[in-house]
């Protein structure tokens, strides 16, 4: 019969934070270190992390700036969604072998209280429980609400997306075709252009690198003569202020992510908001959390054209707690095929009750 505790041996290794990045990250803002595994308390439980999420969004939980997220303290565990088992429990909804997902930390094992994001997750309906962390995750429902709610597109009009090789934006192009879009992705390099083509459907494909904001504008421009009445925008700086260029009158464009500009210590911003008024256009930020009451009905719908075939999605998995700032880097540098996720331990033996 189950007890409400594993027999756990194992140390808790800890990803922290020490110092405030300046510019891109570096080792000297991290330290890894050995820690008790925490025990419950009544109402907790202890999960066991095996997947974590690694987002370009995380790099501003390490500034002490205000945001949508409180800064990560100094000397804490670096913030991050990850996907796991419970290993000990004192709560009723969480039992000991259950795999959950929410918001814990870059750790092996993290203490979780009553509230937040954790929910149970079957990893019986999945290749693998990471998948609960790109396309049945928050990367999968912020395409998801960003597409069919704040673009809200009709069929036959134009969808442009930056950052369209990553995890977000490979799948806005996709749900974009399904809703019946004709959809313009903008990604660096040949390798990932082929990628939107070939594989996420893109009808084309614009590689950035070697273009300045004007060859930028030409390229849109080329690919939309009549311009574009849906941006979903996950980059900023040039890219952002080429495709405000390219709208049609009465365009939405949604306000995603700014990876440009998320290491830069000066923050630019668009400099072409006059083009909004131009084609009375609006902008829109949105954050997946927006849309916490209606997830099942995202993961419902990913879920269909999942088993339809409608959807293909990658995921890039680097292993091991101490290749947390690398594997982190990948995002900044664009060498990730697919979702980042960094594995912390293995899945087989994590679903393994000792004792």
């Amino acid at each position: 019969m189950p007890t409400n505790k594993e027999k756990i041996v194992a140390m808790n290794q800890r990803f922290l934070l020490v110092r405030r990045p300046q510019g891109v990250p570096s080792p000297e803002d991290f330290e890894l270190v050995d820690a008790p595994v925490p025990s419950a308390s009544e109402g907790e439980f202890i999960v066991r992390n095996v997947f974590v999420s690694l987002d370009p969004a995380m790099r501003g939980w390490l500034d002490d700036t205000p945001s949508y997220m409180p800064p990560v303290p100094l000397g804490t565990a670096v913030r991050a969604s990850a996907v796991g088992r419970v290993v000990e429990s004192r709560h009723p909804d969480f039992p000991v072998g259950a795999w959950v997902s929410g918001l814990t930390a870059i750790e092996e094992y993290s203490r979780i209280g009553t509230g937040g994001f954790t929910r149970l997750i079957d990893v019986e309906a999945v290749p693998s429980p990471s998948n609960y962390l790109s396309v049945l995750g928050a990367v999968g429902l912020t395409a998801y609400f960003g597409v069919v709610d704040v673009l809200a597109p009709k069929p036959g009009q134009t969808l442009l997306v930056s950052g369209a090789a990553g995890a977000v934006g490979s799948l806005v192009g996709q749900i974009g075709k399904i809703l019946g879009c004709r959809t313009i992705g903008i990604a660096g390099g040949s390798e990932k252009v082929q990628r939107l083509e070939e594989r996420y459907g893109y009808d084309v494909a614009i590689d950035y690198r070697g273009k300045d904001r004007a060859a930028l504008e030409a390229a849109i421009q080329a690919a939309a003569p009549n311009g574009v009445d849906c941006v979903f925008e996950n980059v900023g700086g040039d890219i952002l202020d080429a495709a405000l260029s390219s709208l049609r009158d009465g365009a939405t464009v949604a306000l995603c992510g700014l990876i440009s500009e998320y290491n830069s210590a000066e923050k630019i911003g668009a400099r072409n908001i006059w083009q909004l008024i131009v084609h009375r256009a609006t902008m829109r930020g949105f954050l997946v959390s927006d849309f916490l009451p209606r997830f099942g009905e995202g993961m419902q719908a990913m879920a269909a054209w999942l088993q339809d075939g409608r959807l293909r999605f990658d995921e890039h998995v680097d292993h091991g707690i101490e290749n947390a700032l690398p594997a982190f880097l990948r995002l900044f540098e664009g060498t990730n095929q697919g979702k980042m996720i960094l594995q912390l331990s293995d899945a087989d033996e994590a679903t393994r009750v000792r004792g």
